[in-house]
């Protein structure tokens, strides 16, 4: 894995942060709104069994202040639950504001490497539903995949496909104050992959959503050196813990594994990012690790500490 030294990191990190960070006003307006919470949220991807009240009701109670959501119970498909039905926003977004809580970011499916026309097209037409309703519901920012280099297909087509369709989504979520953020994940969990897409698309409504966790266990990479490759292109990140097992790794409750998640708070915090850090337990995929009231609870209290110590501050309200 890349070193770095800390000195020339903090250095660097000061120059980021001293940049600032242009964010959607919508995501302004979640960073500011309840200021008794430290910015830190959980996927929907950890608790499929969970109705929409005990999401609620669970986040509020435990000091979150953002869900991400990825899917509801049984739906995957966002743009189906009775929740975010243009009859039911208003209500939706109520409720939450009654909470205290927002909606950080919607969890499209979409791959945006594939060479099938018809899959190509389902694609990009899923992430505009997401970017729609990210839109009605206030959201900044909605999570599109990549995802993998196909057998046979030049690495150059894949970056260049990629990168052509992240810049149409975000021509499209630009229009509707949103922006699309490829996730570091599947075969692009490193850092001057990311940048080129990035590049390719060139768009200001195309961004980064950092899974921490990928890039330091499949992308070989060290959270400083992450950070100050993608810089301000982060808007968003998950987090999360594992271990090795065999040929691939086991979710784990926060700092039981062997990634280094109180670094990764600490170099993000460093360069002044000013978006959420969310928990992304992957219980609807991985139904054998710890259940979610439990593995919740604990990332609250072991990330708010370490939260605390990089030098998080609260949310804030302007002025």
């Amino acid at each position: 894995m890349r070193m770095i030294n800390r000195r020339d990191f903090l250095q660097r990190a000061a120059a980021i942060a001293a940049a600032g960070v242009v964010l959607p006003r919508s995501a302004g307006a979640l960073l500011t709104r309840h200021p008794s919470h430290l910015p830190m949220g959980f996927s929907t991807l950890g608790c499929p069994k969970w109705d929409w009240r005990t999401i609620l009701d669970f986040a509020a109670s435990h000091r979150y202040a953002a869900i991400e959501l990825r899917g509801v119970q049984d739906t995957i498909d966002l743009t189906k639950v009775p929740q975010f039905q243009p009859a039911q926003i208003a209500q939706t977004r109520r409720a939450l504001e009654d909470l205290g809580l927002v909606i950080s970011d919607l969890g499209a499916s979409t791959n945006l490497h594939e060479t099938d026309e018809a899959k190509r097209v389902a694609g990009v037409n899923e992430a505009r539903g997401f970017i729609d309703l990210a839109s009605a519901l206030g959201v900044p920012y909605i999570r599109v995949f990549g995802n993998k280099y196909i057998a046979g297909v030049p690495r150059e087509q894949t970056l260049e496909r990629v990168g052509a369709a992240l810049r149409t989504l975000g021509t499209y979520a630009k229009e509707k104050n949103v922006v699309v953020l490829i996730e570091t994940h599947g075969d692009f969990t490193d850092s001057p992959t990311i940048l080129e897409i990035i590049k390719r698309a060139d768009s200001p409504g195309a961004d980064v959503l950092w899974d921490a966790h990928h890039t330091f266990a499949f992308g070989k990479e060290e959270p400083e050196a992450t950070v100050l490759a993608l810089g301000q292109h982060i808007r968003h990140t998950h987090l999360k813990d594992s271990v090795p097992a065999g040929n691939d790794r086991k979710y784990v409750l926060t700092g039981k594994g062997d990634v280094p998640v109180k670094r990764q708070i600490a170099a993000l915090a460093a360069t002044g990012y000013r978006g959420f850090y969310n928990f992304e337990w992957e219980k609807r995929w991985h139904p054998d690790i710890e259940e979610p009231e439990v593995a919740f609870a604990q990332f609250a209290d072991v990330v708010t500490s370490y939260m605390l110590e990089a030098g998080v501050r609260p949310i804030e309200h302007d002025g």
